[in-house]
């Protein structure tokens, strides 16, 4: 059985930091891309990070370019989301999703298609 399992969230001052982590399991991360969403009350959901297994790419949207960083440690089948200098407007649901890059081109699963697996969710909340 596939899962992704989030943790790591938790409340923040706002300037603070928080690394989340997205432990899989069933499946192995070499033909997968591993994304990173969150969705505020009240917003559409958006992507904050993708990491393509495949060839090593990684996407952030301008608005997290610099604050937040995607790495992972394969040996643990976990991938984790550094954010650095959090603001109250990063707060959400923060999700995981994976989404094999055979079949979709891993840009499309930074979208959010052709995401095969979600997680159920860690909720981050900055302060001011």
């Amino acid at each position: 059985e596939v899962q992704l399992v989030e943790s790591g969230g938790g409340s923040v001052q706002a300037g603070g930091s928080l690394t989340l982590s997205c432990a899989a399991s069933g499946f192995t991360f070499d033909d997968y891309a591993i994304a990173w969403f969150r969705q505020a009350p009240g917003k559409e959901r958006e992507g904050v990070s993708c990491l393509s297994f495949s060839d090593g790419n990684k996407y952030y949207p301008d608005s997290m370019k610099g604050r937040f960083t995607i790495f992972s440690d394969n040996a643990k089948n976990t991938v984790y989301l550094q954010m650095n200098s959090l603001e109250p407007e990063d707060t959400a649901v923060y999700y995981c999703a994976a989404g094999s890059t055979k079949r979709n081109n891993w840009l499309f699963i930074a979208a959010g298609s052709g995401v095969d697996y979600w997680g159920k969710g860690t909720l981050v909340t900055v302060s001011s």
